[in-house]
């Protein structure tokens, strides 16, 4: 693949080219991050337990323990890099949930915001015209589903940006040895955050081999090996077996097909969802990425690969396709440069790529209107409940019990602790409790966080929402040696 030549118009746009680039950035970047810290909700229980969870088990010392965690489906990876940004917080005063837990949202939700840049990279290597691949890069900056995932600390949001700036690195032509090493090196630790995300590996081995770039295929093999290498000694060193996570994981998902435990929907999921949270992105996106077909073959080859292998897995998660986002706007980029460069220099040149940002714009004016239904989560159960702060109220009174000098034990009943944030919010280093553990009369807890009306002959000390945190009349609670961290 060589790059289109400019064309005559082109450095006239680029002033227009870098405004529409910092301003998606930017108001994407102040979105991700006022969204990340205006809510406590959860979208499913992976975004703590698989997270944050274990990395305050790590850097506090107590935390509630998830299977993955306990069988060694999950490599440390993710917990790993949370915890450090848990010490981070710890070394600068933030030792409080509202300290770490900011900070962990606002990294996670300013590394959104970069994962569009990469999109607007890689749409450059590409041959795209700065102006099209800017507004390229507005489909992921700026609508409603990257927005909405973008702060929960999740191995999704967390490889996304190694993916995007992986290929753009590695697959630039004429890259220097230097750059196709780095960016095989991103896509490698995209797959220790995530092992799905295998499927970029084989497919930068296999562009790079379409294009007969030999040279550039072997060191990408080699740098991927030393990649394997280190997810094998992670999981040697904390699990006690080479690949242990990978080998549990696969055995558990494809063999075993018990992820179909938690739902399984049809080949058309995606698309659907996609199409009713943000409808005219999809379209326009998609249109925009099969017209790049010509122009970057292998990279579309990879990112419907990825699409197609997720859609034939009987369970489905809208955050599964998070990774190939950024990808596919980088691809809506090069196609947009395609339709102008079949353009005169004039008004209409310039007003395509910016009714693209427009499009882009109004997705993420309605990401504060998302629902479940919208995002193709708990569809039978509460599709048309707003997907914001779902469980928030319950999360902030977890922080306020752990705030209480007098608390010695808390027993969460008005939910599965699943659906709670755990000792990542309550931060209190006693036994909590799930809503089938000991009863009130067993004097292993203080306080119970329960429904409104459930207080029955405790004090009320807060309440948001349907939740209320009690004091129960017992103020000491007995030794419980039958306790477990164990997630329930």
């Amino acid at each position: 693949m060589s790059a289109p030549t400019p064309t005559p118009g082109e450095s006239a746009e680029r002033p227009l080219a870098r405004a529409v680039l910092v301003l998606a950035l930017g108001v994407g970047a102040a979105l991700r991050v006022w969204l990340g810290l205006s809510e406590d909700g959860i979208y499913w229980p992976d975004e703590v337990y698989q997270s944050l969870e274990p990395a305050h088990r790590l850097v506090f010392g107590y935390g509630l323990q998830a299977w993955e965690f306990i069988e060694g489906a999950r490599n440390w990876a993710l917990p790993g890099l949370v915890a450090a940004l848990f010490e981070l917080a710890t070394w600068v005063g933030w030792e409080e949930p509202r300290g770490y837990l900011g900070l962990t949202r606002g990294v996670f939700a300013l590394a959104g915001a970069a994962t569009a840049w990469g999109s607007w990279r890689l749409a450059r290597a590409y041959g795209a015209s700065a102006l099209a691949a800017a507004a390229g890069a507005s489909l992921f900056a700026l609508t409603a589903v990257p927005l909405y995932f973008a702060p929960r600390a999740m191995s999704e949001n967390a490889s996304a940006l190694p993916v995007v700036l992986g290929l753009a690195l590695a697959l630039t032509p004429g890259a220097s040895r230097r750059a196709g090493v780095a960016g095989a090196s991103l896509l490698g630790l995209a797959v220790l955050l995530r092992l799905q995300n295998g499927v970029f590996c084989v497919g930068l081995v296999g562009v790079l081999a379409a294009r007969r770039d030999w040279r550039g295929a072997r060191d990408a093999l080699a740098v991927l090996a030393g990649w394997a290498f280190l997810f094998g000694l992670l999981d040697r060193l904390t699990w006690g077996r080479w690949f242990h996570s990978a080998i549990v994981y696969l055995d558990f998902n494809l063999l075993q097909g018990k992820a179909a435990l938690w739902g399984t929907a049809p080949f058309e999921y995606y698309g659907r969802v996609l199409l009713r949270s943000m409808g005219a992105v999809t379209v326009v996106g998609g249109g925009l990425s099969l017209l790049a077909a010509r122009r970057a073959p292998g990279l579309l080859g990879v990112a419907a690969a990825f699409f197609v292998l997720h859609a034939l897995q009987p369970h489905k998660e809208l955050r599964f396709l998070v990774p190939v986002l950024p990808v596919f706007a980088a691809l809506a980029g090069v196609g947009l440069d395609v339709v102008l460069r079949h353009l005169p220099p004039s008004p209409a040149r310039l007003a395509l790529p910016l009714a693209v940002v427009a499009v882009a714009g109004f997705s993420g004016l309605r990401v504060g209107r998302l629902t479940f239904g919208d995002l193709g989560q708990y569809e039978d159960l509460k599709p048309r409940a707003s997907a914001w702060d779902d469980f928030g109220p319950l999360n902030r009174l977890l922080i306020t019990a752990g705030r209480l000098p007098d608390v010695c034990g808390l027993k969460v009943e008005a939910v599965h602790l699943a659906w709670t944030g755990g000792y990542s919010y309550f931060h209190r280093d006693v036994p909590l409790y799930a809503h089938n553990g000991p009863g009130h009369a067993s004097g292993l807890y203080s306080h119970i966080l329960t429904l409104q009306g459930g207080a029955g002959a405790g004090e009320v000390v807060a309440s948001e929402g349907p939740f209320v945190l009690v004091r129960l009349p017992n103020t000491r609670c007995a030794p419980d040696p039958a306790w477990s961290s164990r997630l329930p």
